[in-house]
């Protein structure tokens, strides 16, 4: 029984991803998320439903068009495979629980799946997905058993109020924007989901991770300080971490000090 939950989630997962990247690609460019189907952005031909089944398609087809040959990106298979492995992931956080909880978050890991790539492909975090996650997230919060509104409110005020006095500054000190309001949004929707603790966590990874990345790419790529680093890219992946591990390792931490 438990390996046939786990195919279930898997398969589930492969499929919400293929979702995913319908959301990852179009919603930036303002396209409809239903229609047209789906069809080869090169030669325009429609994709049948035996070429568009999630990872299993793209490894049979090459990685290309069955028509015109063109190169089909692995971020499609990537986004497929990740969201399948997240919502494992939080099957075994929930303690193998197929409840409420479960569905929230793996709601919640499908904003980050979807926000993460499209900041890092086009350089916004679009409030379609951030705005309705927070407020169902506050809407949720009284009916969780790790959190309650109050903690979700301090959450957010903490995570979006923080990248907002980030923001201010470096508009006052440069007289232009660093990081964008696109950040503020998903770091309230981020602080509403996971409280206090974890969304500082989140900061704290997303904040050192980011630094590290963009001074490798000053040291190889040649890049200087003006270079445009997708901060929602490793808001992301931090959040998550910190949804699955991150009372464990603040734990951890706090002992040190004991």
């Amino acid at each position: 029984m438990e390996t046939l939950k786990i195919i279930f989630i898997i398969i589930i997962g492969l499929v919400w991803g293929s979702f995913l990247n319908v959301v990852i690609y179009r919603l930036p460019r303002g396209l409809s998320l239903v229609k047209p189907p789906s069809s080869c952005p090169k030669c325009g031909r429609r994709i049948k439903w035996y070429d568009n089944i999630p990872v299993l398609s793209y490894i049979l087809l090459g990685g290309k068009c069955r028509f015109c040959g063109a190169k089909i990106s692995v971020v499609y298979p990537l986004v497929e495979a990740l969201t399948a492995a997240c919502f494992l992931l939080v099957y075994f956080y929930n303690l193998k629980f197929f409840d409420l909880q479960f569905f929230a978050d793996c709601l919640f890991v499908s904003s980050l799946i979807a926000l993460g790539f499209i900041d890092y492909f086009h350089q916004i975090i679009p409030d379609h997905i951030s705005f309705p996650v927070l407020v169902l997230s506050l809407i949720y919060a009284p009916f969780r058993y790790d959190l309650n509104l109050r903690q979700a409110l301090i959450g957010a005020v903490v995570g979006g109020g923080f990248l907002l006095i980030v923001y201010l500054i470096y508009l006052f000190w440069r007289k232009k924007e660093g990081l964008g309001m696109g950040d503020v949004m998903m770091m309230l929707m981020v602080g509403a989901y996971l409280g206090l603790a974890r969304t500082i966590f989140t900061l704290l990874l997303a904040s050192v991770v980011g630094a590290v990345f963009g001074l490798l790419l000053m040291r190889f790529k040649k890049k200087d300080l003006q270079f445009a680093l997708p901060f929602g890219s490793f808001i992301a992946p931090a959040a998550f971490v910190a949804l699955i591990w991150g009372e464990s390792i603040i734990a951890w931490y706090l002992s040190l000090f004991r």
